[in-house]
């Protein structure tokens, strides 16, 4: 049935309530909170959007699926549950289950990097480039010239410079560049997808030089949407046979399960090197748990091994894509500056457009963040100078969704929200930093108003 209106593809089976706060409270919560949206109690937000990673509903499927969970400490039969599902989807032939993504790309890079190398990749997160750095390799993003600027609209904006890619290889050697990451989608980019071209320009110039290529898979299926929708030759192809054909260009991925794995908890490691996969095991009995659990319950590995076939299903990518667009388009015809087009998973405001009289170094997208929490209780994040520090590409503030748990009304009243702070955005003052983590210090920062 085909119908202009897109509804959400489920019925709701069980609620939790949202405490309304007063602007007072909030200010007071803030000052607390050291300005800080991370700082803040759960149950002082009304809409919570810092981020889309485990924030979601689970579906009556995967709640069976908890009650079925084998909870053997080795050879449980939810860990081959869920190991077969997700060789069903990526190919890959060892599947390392960890607690959550940023496990898994610990072991990935202690067991492939060394100090002095060099990795790319379309654009690192956070984890992602303070794991890198954490065992002394340098993180190169490597994100087209022209996405970097938020207003260009381009249909597969999260692409590698390819060119820039030969050109890295050729300035430090290939003998540098442990493995080269692509990120589907590409979250720090503006949530933006990678092109199969792309994709595979990418996998041949890490071919021709014997580099392995691993995909950071976080959001597999929404980029596997994108491509569906913009990109010739695949409108009759499923997501599933989409995503199959991206992850055979590579040799392994990094993956959160608590984005399109659609469950609270867990994540992976794959690889088709029988060494690597050896050593990374290894590793994993060390810090996580043994090969078969990974740090996971049987309960958390059943939730995944479903969440990840749910998340192709195309009526839902359906709703997630158009839901996170209603909310972009809304607020951009009234004149805010977003990251165009809209991304898959989340909204990103162009901060520094936003507040263009608040300097880089007085953090105009905290100072945004928290004047959306100051008027309506939400909750976002900002991805720029205080996340990124010098390696910041854009000034961002993240609206990130949760799958299956808001609803339009909750939508409608964030842009509600979103326009009467952009309404008073002149008196928005900036804010400086008291303190800060060696590392991924916007996690724990404290600031105050300048």
């Amino acid at each position: 049935m085909s119908t202009k209106t897109i509804i959400e593809p489920f019925r709701i089976k069980s609620v939790e309530p949202i405490r309304w706060t007063t602007r007072a409270q909030r200010e007071s919560l803030l000052r607390a909170a050291h300005w800080n949206l991370f700082l803040l109690e759960a149950d002082d937000v009304l809409i919570d959007l810092l981020t889309d990673s485990g924030t979601g509903a689970m579906s009556t499927h995967q709640w069976a699926g908890i009650m079925e969970g084998d909870e053997s400490y080795a050879g449980s039969k939810s860990f081959a549950h869920f190991k077969n599902s997700v060789q069903d989807i990526t190919g890959y032939r060892h599947v390392i289950p960890t607690h959550q993504g940023r496990a898994a790309e610990r072991i990935l890079f202690n067991v492939m990097c060394k100090k002095g190398d060099v990795v790319p990749n379309n654009t690192h997160f956070d984890t992602t480039r303070a794991n890198v750095e954490f065992v002394g390799a340098e993180a190169v993003d490597l994100l087209h010239p022209e996405a970097r600027r938020p207003e260009t609209i381009l249909p597969f904006k999260g692409n590698m410079d390819v060119a820039a890619l030969e050109a890295l290889i050729a300035r430090v050697g290939k003998e540098r560049i442990p493995l080269v990451m692509l990120t589907v989608t590409n979250n720090s980019g503006g949530g933006q997808p990678v092109s199969m071209e792309n994709a595979k320009a990418v996998s041949q110039v890490c071919k021709t030089h014997n580099i392995p290529l691993y995909f950071d898979a976080c959001r597999f299926a929404e980029n596997a949407w994108f491509i569906r929708e913009r990109e010739p030759g695949y409108s009759s192809k499923t997501p599933k046979e989409i995503a199959q054909e991206m992850f055979a260009l590579g040799d392994g991925c990094t993956m959160s399960a608590k984005k399109d794995g659609m469950a609270n908890i867990g994540g992976f490691l794959c690889t088709n090197d029988d060494i690597l996969a050896r050593q990374e095991k290894d590793l994993l009995i060390l810090t996580e748990g043994y090969p078969t659990y990974g740090g996971l319950a049987g309960r958390d590995l059943e939730a995944v091994a479903i969440g990840l076939q749910e998340s192709l299903d195309e009526d839902y990518l359906r709703y997630r894509i158009a839901s996170t667009a209603y909310l972009g388009n809304h607020i951009a015809e009234q004149g805010v500056p977003i990251v165009q087009p809209p991304g898959g998973h989340a909204i990103y405001i162009d901060a520094k457009a936003f507040l263009p009289h608040i300097p880089v170094e007085q953090f105009p997208g905290v100072a945004l963040a928290a004047e959306l929490y100051l008027e309506g209780g939400i909750r976002s994040v900002e991805i720029g100078s205080l996340m990124f520090a010098a390696a910041a590409n854009m000034e961002l503030v993240r609206l990130a969704i949760p799958r299956r748990t808001y609803t339009q009304s909750h939508i409608d009243y964030v842009v509600e929200i979103i326009l009467k702070v952009f309404a008073r955005r002149e008196k928005i003052k900036g804010l400086k930093l008291t303190y800060e983590a060696p590392f991924l210090r916007h996690f724990t920062a404290h600031l105050e108003p300048m």
